[in-house]
């Protein structure tokens, strides 16, 4: 038997799921088993779309590299189940996963640890009034950002210019999810910034810069153009980096995030002050992803990558008998 199978056992790479999305979880999935395999991992694909996960602990899976995104994936549900196996997996626990896909419940841990995030206003599917929509942007200014409070990779975002738009907008992210995320507009560098590691021993990676058409950093724009630049070296004055780097780290620490995360940052234009906007605690692994980007750039390789983020892997609750590493 290699050191790798082993020292890991058999591992199940959790990909697809039921999100929307899944044909990004897929090619993440992939992406990610070939790696292990490379490393002689004794790693195998599984879609908890086709199949029970009960089958995991059937199957005698020792450990889970959750590549999944969105919901069913990074927002808990999943990460309960597995705490219920006894099977370690990668990544944030229940309570960091659930937090973290709920772009508002993060906000306000984030605002009460005096983090800097944009200003925001909470429209609930069914109880909102058309005036209410109308004032939003007398509240926050235009352009105003409306999306789902709980989904990723951009989809159901929509970048508002005026008070006609405002309706369509929310209707389209009310449509996703009964909370709907009304977001002050910060116009400047956008920026990410992953973070891997757990408690004290979490560090932060190189930051890179997105550079996208008309800076539309939309679902096609990420996944399936080559048109978007990304920087890193992220190219910033000196000391924004290291001053952006802190800020996600504590954000992730208070979160209590675990494993691995990346968080997106706007830079304001006029005041060069950072706001957090949110974090994924499942990031893409695909070949257009940003976390296997910034690793690389700090000198660590995507197989490399892929087995630190598997040896992280581990319970909220073991059992007394069980290792967490």
């Amino acid at each position: 038997m290699s050191q790798m199978k082993a020292k890991f056992g058999r591992v199940a790479v959790l990909m697809g799921g039921a999100s929307a999305e899944r044909e990004i979880s897929l090619m993440s999935g992939q992406g990610v088993l070939q790696a292990l395999l490379s490393k002689g991992v004794d790693a195998h694909a599984f879609d908890p779309a086709e199949r029970d996960l009960s089958e995991l602990k059937r199957e005698g899976f020792q450990r889970c590299f959750i590549a999944l995104h969105g919901r069913f994936g990074e927002d808990g549900t999943v990460q309960g189940a597995l705490e219920l196996l006894g099977i370690p997996y990668t990544g944030s626990g229940v309570m960091a996963s659930s937090i973290a896909i709920d772009k508002v419940m993060t906000k306000r841990v984030w605002m009460a640890e005096g983090l800097p995030t944009p200003r925001y206003h909470l429209l609930r599917r069914g109880s909102y009034t058309r005036q209410q929509v109308i004032a939003i942007p007398d509240e926050l200014g235009l352009p105003v950002i409306v999306k789902p409070a709980r989904e990723g990779s951009s989809i159901g975002v929509a970048k508002v210019a005026g008070y006609s738009e405002m309706k369509d907008a929310v209707e389209q992210a009310a449509a996703l999810d009964a909370d709907v995320l009304c977001e002050q507009f910060i116009s400047g560098d956008e920026v990410t910034c992953p973070v891997l590691g757990s408690g004290d021993g979490a560090r932060a990676l190189p930051v890179i810069r997105i550079v996208a058409p008309e800076g539309n950093y939309d679902y096609q724009n990420k996944y399936f153009t080559d048109d978007t630049q990304y920087l890193v070296p992220c190219g910033l004055p000196a000391g924004e980096e290291q001053a952006i780097q802190a800020m996600v780290l504590k954000a992730y620490q208070v979160l209590g995030c675990r494993g691995w995360a990346r968080a997106d940052v706007m830079i304001d234009a006029r005041t060069r002050k950072p706001y957090l906007l949110e974090i994924n605690t499942s990031p893409g692994m695909t070949g257009h992803s940003l976390v296997p980007m910034s690793a690389k750039a700090a000198g660590i390789s995507y197989p490399d990558l892929c087995v630190e983020l598997l040896q992280l892997a581990a319970l909220d609750y073991p059992a007394p008998n069980q290792s967490t590493v």
